[in-house]
Order: structure tokens, then sequence, then C-alpha cells
């Protein structure tokens, strides 16, 4: 089947104005379950509304879960304490988020429940949540170790000590915090196999769910008392990893991109690229990516056009997003020139080359429907003549007016339909 491709003319003029960022979804997705557990209405602003949010809106509701629109970035969420079953399968699309975070909440529903999503999401693994939440006492099930999954719930589940694997998504752990909070007794949580990766997420679930009158404390292991979530009133702070591709456009084009907020005051991982963006075209040799992973794709494009090689390390994560990142961002760069990146172990290497900027490299770039792939490549094409993207309208999953925003800051960018 045909897919739409995205043709962006290159900017020769520095990139100004001032755009209005979307709500985190990382956040988003979290307040929303954490408000849909809670005895009470919240009040949820800023949130994001992308596909991935209506995605967790709309299984909340399966469940029982009352939620009022109230504006474009406003909801308010009238919980009751519980979940009920839903009548069908919960299809949450490629929504990693929704899907990590209901596998382990559905083990408050008093029945059976299963969670599926597309094509892509049911190549994404699951087993070592599914295997913690066994532990737990709840009878959760997949046949390929993938969605679709299988959720016998009795209303609870087993508090005390628990391993979670850290090796493949903090994700796993962030779902088992947050049905932590909902037990009979305290919960302790260790980390399996090895230090986690993004560890800077589970500090975004703490804080949502501190928020919601949860209690939680980080020592060797992370400490979860019972006693379930109060409503809230929440502001849900601009996303960080949509952040990123405005200030490598500033660098890039030399530009003044206002985004209303200063890296400093965000609270979420990929705030942190901020300063390897701002070391631009001087970046470092070396990245370790482990923290601010989301934000590596905006990255590597940008590293395309820095001084000095950079390579990425600590990314293997990125194996087991909406698609395998570090093989699509290096098929992408390779499609623009053959030599310009490698791939060694889990490692990716950007050979950069400044004169890229002008030169004309015809290529059509897969974005594996990933809408970090997508928009990461259209700083390539800010600079480089002849990039097409295939599949522009993924951005609909975190920042569906990507494409517009490009266009309100003087970017021609010229979609074209199959």
């Amino acid at each position: 089947m045909s897919l739409p491709i995205a043709q962006i003319t290159p900017v020769t003029m520095p990139l100004t104005g001032t755009v209005n960022l979307p709500g985190s979804k990382s956040v988003t997705n979290r307040a929303l379950l954490v408000a849909g557990l809670a005895r009470g209405t919240s009040r949820l602003s800023g949130i994001l509304r992308s596909d991935d949010t209506k995605y967790m809106m709309a299984a909340l509701r399966a469940m029982g879960v009352e939620i009022t629109e109230i504006d474009d970035t406003t909801v308010e969420v009238h919980g009751t304490g519980s979940l009920k079953p839903a009548s069908e399968p919960l299809f949450l699309g490629n929504a990693g988020t929704a899907v990590r975070f209901l596998t382990a909440a559905v083990a408050l529903v008093n029945g059976d429940t299963v969670i599926t999503g597309d094509a892509h999401m049911q190549k994404r693994p699951i087993a070592p949540l599914l295997e913690t939440l066994r532990a737990m006492g709840v009878d959760a099930t997949s046949e390929t170790g993938c969605p679709p999954v299988l959720v016998k719930g009795t209303g609870n589940f087993r508090s005390g000590e628990i391993e979670v694997s850290g090796t493949l998504s903090s994700q796993y752990i962030s779902a088992i915090m947050m049905l932590a909070a909902m037990g009979d007794g305290d919960t302790r949580i260790r980390i399996g196999g090895g230090k986690i990766g993004a560890v800077g997420y589970l500090h975004i679930t703490a804080a949502v769910m501190r928020a919601f009158g949860a209690k939680v404390v980080f020592e060797s292991e992370i400490v979860i008392s019972a006693g379930g979530y109060r409503a809230a009133e929440y502001p849900v702070e601009p996303d960080a990893s949509a952040a990123t591709y405005l200030w490598a456009a500033d660098v890039l084009t030399k530009g003044k991109i206002d985004i209303g907020i200063a890296p400093a005051d965000m609270n979420q991982p990929d705030a942190k690229a901020y300063d390897m963006i701002a070391a631009f075209p001087n970046m470092p040799a070396q990245i370790n990516g482990s923290q601010m992973q989301d934000a590596v794709p905006t990255l590597a494009v940008l590293a395309a056009f820095n001084e000095t090689p950079v390579r990425f390390t600590g990314i293997e994560n990125l194996r087991v997003k909406e698609c395998d990142r570090i093989e699509a961002v290096h098929a992408g760069l390779t499609a623009i020139r053959a030599d310009l990146a490698s791939i060694e172990g889990d490692d990716l290497i950007v050979h950069a080359d400044p004169s890229l900027a002008g030169q004309s490299h015809p290529c059509l770039i897969d974005s594996y429907a990933d809408h970090r792939i997508a928009m990461c490549f259209a700083l390539a094409a800010l600079k480089i003549d002849g990039v097409r993207i295939e599949d522009p309208y993924c951005v609909s999953k975190t920042f569906p007016n990507y494409w517009d925003v490009l266009r309100g800051l003087g970017v021609s960018v010229d979609i074209t339909q199959p």
C-alpha cells in the first residue's frame, strides 16, 4: 500500500517564531491512569492530545472511568478507586506506555481483560512485565511474549518484596509502581538485570504518584506505601522530546525559536539533550543516550552536520521502541549518503560532515511508522535537498501538528497523497 510522502524545501534563512509545544506524552498517560485509579474528580491541564493518549482515555472509559473533556488540553477524570471489566479487548495501537501501564493496572479488574495493539505493538516485548505480575499472584499470559496479553484479574495482587526486570524498559517498573500504591500493604521493588537505563522516567512516575497522594521513596529499593490515590488538580508540563526538534532546528538554521519554557524548568529526561544540542557544531565525541532515549534520533540527525563524528552509547533499549530505532536512524542516514553512519554492536556512529548542508541527496526515508523517525529526518531535510519522508502522518502519535508547526516557522512542507 502506498503511503503519503512529505517533501520539505531546504531553508536558507534562520527559523524564528513562537511555538506552543504539546504536553508530555509520558506525563499525560501516567496522570490519566493515576487519576482514573483515584477516588474523586481530578482536573488535568496541559495534556497531550495524540493517538497514544486517546488510546489511554478510551481504555479507561471502557473500564468505567468517566472522563469529561473541558477543552483541547483539559480533562476532568472521575475516578472511583477501581476499574470495571471491559466488554471488549482493549486495543491500544502502538502506544507502549498505555499497553505496559494498563497490563499491570488491570490486575485490579475483577475479571478477564485482553490488551492488544497494532502489528507493530504485537512485536514489542512484554514478557518481563508478565513474569513480574505472575510473581505478584496475577494471572497474566501471552502466547508470544508480546501483546496480545490476557490478564485474569481478581481485583487484588500480592504486595511485599518484588523484583522487576530493568533490562528492556523502564515502563515495566513504572507500571508496577503505579499498581503498587493500590495494594493492601507496602511494596518494595528491586531492580533486576543490572541498573535501569532510563531512571529519569521512574522519577516522573514517582512525581505523578505523589501529586495524587501516594508515598514513594527511592532507597536501595523503591518503597511504595499502600493507600491508593486521591483526586488532584495536575498540570502536565510541555513535552521535552518534542522540544528537541525545535532546539535542533534552531541551531541548524541559526534561528530563534521560542517554545515558552527553559530546558532547566523541565523535569523530563529528554531535557538533558539540550546541552548536547547547544554544543553544536561541536557536539561531544561520545554521547551516552541511556537517560534521554527519545532524544537520540534527534541528536543523531543533528550530528550528521557536526564538525566531528559522534558515537551514541547506552542506547540498546532503542531496539524495542516503536521500531528498532538504531536500525531505523542508521537506515535513514545511509539513505542520505552510504557512509554517513555505521553500527557497532548497539552503538550508533554518525560520521559527521558539515558540508552536507546545501548539498542535494535525493532519497526516500522510511519512517517505519515511527513518529520520532519522521520528525528527526525533517531536520535533515531543512538543510539537504531531496530528502523525502514516507508516512509523515505517523507524527500524530505524540505531535499531531508537527508539520503545521514547521510551516508556521516558514518551512515549506508539501505532503503528497498516494
